[in-house]
């Protein structure tokens, strides 16, 4: 992980007046702890603790674990709310809104009992908060702005504090102009360790974890539209994009758990290839084990998480992605005519005459965007660029690989390349005679039916209305 590590310019909130909080006053504390700032793109390795109660660290697909310091007792860290930079793939950069140099922001992981002490300074334009999604604290503590605690001004450094008083898996996001904050990147995870061996959480040897947001970026631009509730053109993991988005990878016989939160404004059906593995636990606690099934795809809704956890026994390379085809796109264009079948050799030479680069797309689907080389807007994406071993693979936006190997050492997650497949375990053409297909025969038409009888009035006969 490449990482920087700065203190607050002498402009900005380092003083301990410029605290606010409705037990910072009892609290004594000798200075602020140090912002570390991260702008790296790459997944950072797990963060081993350096001090508290042991546990297995999480990796965030893409992102990084927030450090911090011990005080008497208590663990503090410094998210910084402010406008960051995020490079959704190689070349296509966004502007956006998020906390410590990236967005989503780092991964907060602590231990079931911990006493943490939260530092936010905003170095935004307007109010901010943070509200801790799913966690059980004291309500002034909860981050609704104008409910339980007056929103944080520009410039200035709130203080939370409460107790990780169970664990499991929770995010934290702003309640203050949400609309727009949430829009522009502003979420992160958190990770509550249990304290000790955990009937509902069982240990396991590699745990991921990732956000799902999505953004409205129109090419060649570099700020999401806000006002954007469902026509989204970048659907993200941890605001990235495939072919950017790094593979999951893992030991033959390791056991897995992912951690997917959806911050998006629609549901995501996320599906693994290859395995089947059990919801194990929600953002309301460990799922009990009898309500659990076996399952390859999940849907997350808006504002859920989802624990997954499963043993990765198959070795290869198996897609992980979101089973909406348009989530797996980037850079979407919308109202674009349904071109498939369409015959417009003619008027393509008609307008080559005046565009020479004119060219034909979509009468035989959008499988071909994969292959073209076409000049781009500057600061955008193709829609579909994922490379594999045989080919283009036809992907954007949510997807990502499995890479299970049995050679992988324990603790190692640099990517191990393509998988090499056994001698003849690969799908391949057929070269011989097809024989004729054997049609159905139409079954005989039978004469279904009711005779119906007309019964005409008698003669003289006028009815009702007649005269």
């Amino acid at each position: 992980m490449v990482s920087r590590r700065n203190f607050l310019g002498r402009g900005g909130v380092a003083a301990a007046s410029t605290l606010a909080a409705a037990s910072v006053s009892k609290v004594a504390m000798a200075a602020l702890p140090e912002p570390v700032i991260q702008t790296s793109a790459d997944t950072a390795p797990p963060l081993l603790p350096p001090s508290g109660r042991p546990y297995n660290p999480v990796v965030t697909l893409n992102g990084w674990t927030l450090p911090w310091r011990m005080n008497n007792g208590v663990k503090e860290f410094h998210l910084v709310a402010e406008p960051v930079v995020r490079e959704m793939s190689p070349g296509f950069r966004a502007h956006l809104w998020g906390y410590n140099g990236q967005s989503p922001g780092p991964t907060i992981e602590v231990v079931e009992g911990d006493r943490v002490r939260l530092f936010v300074t905003n170095r935004l334009g307007e109010l901010t908060s943070i509200h801790w999604h799913g966690q059980r604290l004291p309500n002034g503590m909860d981050g609704v702005t104008g409910l339980n605690q007056p929103g944080i001004p520009p410039g200035k450094t709130f203080v939370y504090e409460f107790e990780a008083r169970r664990p499991g898996t929770f995010m934290y996001h702003p309640h203050a102009d949400e609309m727009v904050q949430m829009a522009m990147g502003m979420m992160g995870f958190w990770i509550t360790h249990p304290k000790n061996r955990h009937p509902l959480i069982d240990e396991v040897d590699r745990d991921f974890c990732f956000l799902l947001n999505a953004y409205d970026i129109d090419p060649g631009s570099a700020t999401p539209k806000i006002m954007t509730m469902l026509d989204f053109n970048l659907w993200t993991w941890n605001s990235r994009i495939y072919p950017a988005i790094d593979p999951l990878v893992v030991r033959l016989n390791d056991k897995v758990r992912i951690r997917v939160g959806n911050l998006t404004m629609t549901n995501h059906p996320i599906h693994l290839h290859g395995h089947e593995f059990l919801v194990t636990g929600t953002d309301g606690g460990p799922t009990p084990k009898t309500a659990r099934q076996y399952e390859v795809t999940a849907d997350i809704a808006v504002g859920q998480m989802r624990q997954l956890d499963f043993l990765a026994d198959e070795p290869g390379d198996w897609a992980f992605h979101c089973h909406k085809s348009h989530h797996t796109m980037n850079a979407m264009g919308h109202d674009v005519p349904t071109m498939i079948g369409v015959d417009h050799r003619q008027v393509a030479r008609q307008i080559t005459q005046l565009v020479p680069d004119y060219m034909v797309m979509g009468e035989r689907g959008m499988k071909d965007m994969t292959e073209m080389e076409m000049p781009l807007p500057d600061n955008t994406a193709p829609m579909m660029a994922g490379q594999g071993p045989f080919g283009a693979i036809g992907m954007g936006g949510m997807f990502s690989v499995l890479k299970v190997r049995a050679d992988q050492k324990r603790g190692d997650y640099s990517d191990p390349g393509w998988y090499q497949h056994p001698p003849g375990t690969v799908a391949y053409e057929w070269t011989g005679t097809l024989a004729e297909p054997t049609r159905a025969q139409p079954a005989a038409a039978t004469k279904t039916g009711t005779e119906v009888k007309i019964r005409k009035p008698a003669a003289g006969h006028k009815g009702h209305g007649g005269h």
